[in-house]
């Protein structure tokens, strides 16, 4: 039996469909058979940021619906073998498939697969629990704001009234010049407040943007972010790997990349 691990957020906008991707294909990566299960029903966007858009064929609902068999409806990565993707329909709303057929699917998946991982849609209504219906791992995925923390506090109690085993946080698009002048919460901050693990720390990152409108994953790349979601995948794994020390590393990034400008 595979992980399911759903990777969600009280609050749209904070990047988990980003986080899904990246650590998918960091797992992969490592030689894992992962496979990614888009669980925003009408508002897909997980194919797209895989550059995969146009090899979807069938979707959840049609497994579901029994119209095709679900190993034809996961799209396998053209560029990494380990890793899947399942699509939502986009036509349908989040009402088409029902929490106990999702739970059904994602453990089917999980007899072939060692990872399944869940992009939730963002809010806590149907969506959200058919998302969470079938997992044993939750991923709270989070900016260093106070709106998106505090929704994401609200999250993290809904999943522990579920069945979820282990909560994990991870914080994204963290400044640690803002956070160290008080313009932004600090890690302390946020991790005080929500109160479970910290599997990881995203910091903000420019690439994350070109990514993903090229349908390339970061963890291609050489950035900071990168690196970060690296690490998240080893931590999963049971590695023990130390959290980027984001001040020092920023600085020294800041002054290779000014240096290359001028050069410029």
């Amino acid at each position: 039996m595979g992980r399911i691990i759903v990777i969600t957020s009280g609050k749209g906008g904070v990047g988990k469909t980003t986080s899904t991707v990246n650590i998918g294909m960091a797992l992969a990566q490592l030689g894992r058979k992962v496979v990614l299960v888009d669980g925003d029903y009408g508002l897909r966007n997980l194919d797209l940021l895989l550059g995969l858009e146009n090899r979807v064929v069938y979707t959840s609902l049609d497994v579901i619906q029994k119209e095709c068999k679900l190993e034809q409806a996961v799209v396998k990565d053209k560029r990494q073998p380990n890793l899947g993707m399942l699509a939502a329909p986009q036509s349908r709303n989040k009402t088409a498939i029902e929490a106990g057929q999702m739970k059904e699917l994602v453990e089917n998946l999980s007899q072939t697969w060692d990872y399944v991982l869940i992009d939730c849609p963002a809010g806590i209504e149907t969506g959200f629990q058919n998302s969470v219906a079938g997992a044993q791992e939750a991923i709270v995925v989070t900016t260093p704001e106070i709106a998106p923390v505090r929704d994401a506090d609200r999250v993290i109690g809904l999943l522990e009234a579920q069945p979820v085993q282990t909560i994990k946080l991870l914080l994204n698009r963290f400044r640690p010049a803002m956070a160290q002048t008080k313009e932004m919460m600090t890690i302390e901050d946020v991790k005080e407040i929500l109160a479970i693990d910290l599997i990881g720390v995203v910091p903000e990152d420019q690439q994350t943007i070109v990514a993903s409108n090229k349908g390339e994953p970061l963890v291609f790349g050489q950035s900071l972010a990168a690196l970060a979601y690296q690490n998240i995948a080893q931590r999963l794994e049971g590695k023990t790997i130390d959290l980027l020390d984001l001040t020092k590393m920023n600085n020294i990034w800041s002054r290779i990349w000014r240096t290359l400008t001028t050069k410029l």
